[in-house]
């Protein structure tokens, strides 16, 4: 999987991913760091890279947007900070979610992390 962190991320995160064999960049490593939500859809996009968030209300809108204007994307998955943990000892659960979420089809999909379970 191809993914984009979003920025509330820290890097530690996308070297733990990369460790785990994904392909990630954050944000900043995109030349993003403080642009828009939708520039960063838009990026993630062009990228083809699914986006990880915390930002459901954002996203979604934007997602649902960009599909009724007949655009598709490569996914977006939300990880709710009431489940998931930004801190370094609560990513590995978080890594753990988006490794089985991998799996998953994800395309022009607004996906919830479930802890345990994958998406």
């Amino acid at each position: 999987m191809r993914l984009a962190l979003d920025e509330m991320y820290p890097p530690g995160l996308a070297q733990e991913l990369r460790a785990g064999g994904l392909d990630v960049l954050t944000v900043a490593e995109l030349g993003l760091a403080g642009r828009s939500d939708p520039d960063v859809f838009a990026a993630a996009v062009a990228q083809r890279r699914v986006l990880l968030t915390e930002n459901v209300g954002d996203f979604a809108r934007i997602s649902a947007d960009h599909l009724t204007r007949g655009g598709h994307h490569p996914g977006v998955l939300i990880a709710l900070s009431s489940r998931f943990s930004r801190r370094p000892a609560g990513r590995p659960t978080l890594v753990a979610a988006l490794l089985a979420a991998g799996g998953e089809p994800l395309d022009d999909r607004v996906v919830y992390l479930r802890r345990g379970q994958g998406a």
